[in-house]
């Protein structure tokens, strides 16, 4: 075990303190997360082809196929990171297999001392919000006991339905110590359409940033809110102003790397502290193997080529920092 995997090795209970978490960021010196977003087709043919032949070319065949490429990654990468965000999506595809998939990764990954996003984008109202909050942050009652469903330490929260929607949320927060991603300026092309739009004058990414501020100081945590926000990296001059206006949120940023943001476009989105954002690299982690960059790790090797694309993503947002 290194040095840097004796000092950022925690308790189960620090795991649901996010002061905690934060402090993780700080010592592993990488404010990065690995986004487990795998596709069956990422997946190298030996890994499926063993996994086939122990299920078949069945729903259960292929979960069993990315949960063995999840764990490679993890173990060769759970020592340089702090955390991982696996994206619900991926896993939901391949139906309750998949889900029991998601669940096991997120266990394992605590297992290895890592925090996890899940990145599921939940957002209702009412009971069903707060059923959301309970199955991913909190606890449900069945009879005189209490069980944890996902138990993922942070959660990604769409907060299109409004206060409504995303108290829940916060509440879950307080109860557990847990945390949130709140969508506020995404990543993708489209994302214009609607957080562009002006209202008396202003984007409304800008409304939704002030929002996240008034429900983060229902849930404060040492320097930083435990209701954080979701900006893009491929946006860096309004990273720059959502900084400004939320300077105690810590930010989730998408965006670096396959889907085309540097690290000199993310630069704003931290404080001068160098902290205030963690930024997360799906494809361009765990398929690295894919890339010119990685080839002569080949598909044998994936995991080791994950764990340098992790190190080489490190290296190029601490040059800005």
């Amino acid at each position: 075990m290194d040095q840097c995997t004796k000092e950022c090795t925690i308790t189960k209970e620090e795991q649901y303190d996010q002061s905690v978490n934060r402090k993780k960021v700080q010592k592993t010196k990488a404010p990065i997360c690995v986004g487990l977003d795998p596709m069956l087709s990422y997946v190298p043919e030996h890994i499926v082809k063993m996994a086939f032949d122990a299920y078949g070319e069945t729903l259960e065949g292929a979960a069993e196929a990315i949960w063995q490429y999840n764990k490679e990654i993890i173990d060769n990468t759970y020592d340089l990171i702090p955390a991982v965000k696996p994206q619900i999506a991926m896993y939901e595809q391949f139906g309750i297999e998949g889900l029991v998939v998601y669940k096991k990764t997120v266990d394992y990954c605590h297992e290895k001392g890592l925090v996890v996003i899940g990145d599921a984008k939940r957002g209702d109202i009412g009971s069903t919000s707060a059923a959301y909050a309970t199955g991913h942050l909190g606890k449900v009652q069945v009879g005189s006991k209490s069980y944890s469903g996902f138990d993922t330490d942070i959660l990604t929260v769409n907060p299109y339905l409004g206060t409504d929607g995303v108290k829940p949320f916060v509440e879950a927060c307080n109860a557990n110590d847990k945390g949130i991603f709140v969508l506020v300026k995404t990543s993708n092309p489209s994302s214009g359409e609607f957080q562009d739009r002006l209202i008396d004058g202003r984007p409304l990414y800008e409304l939704v940033a002030e929002k996240v501020v008034e429900w983060g100081n229902m849930s404060m945590d040492g320097a930083y809110s435990n209701v954080g926000a979701v900006v893009g990296a491929t946006y860096p001059e309004m990273s720059k102003i959502l900084r400004k206006l939320m300077p105690h949120t810590y930010f989730l940023v998408p965006g670096y790397g396959a889907q085309g943001g540097t690290a000199a476009d993310l630069k704003h989105c931290f404080n001068e502290d160098g902290l205030g954002a963690i930024v997360n690299s799906s494809r361009g982690i765990i398929a690295a193997y894919r890339q010119e960059k990685y080839k002569q790790f080949g598909p044998e090797h994936f995991a080791e080529a994950s764990r340098q694309a992790v190190m080489d993503m490190v290296a190029d947002i601490n040059s800005v920092l």
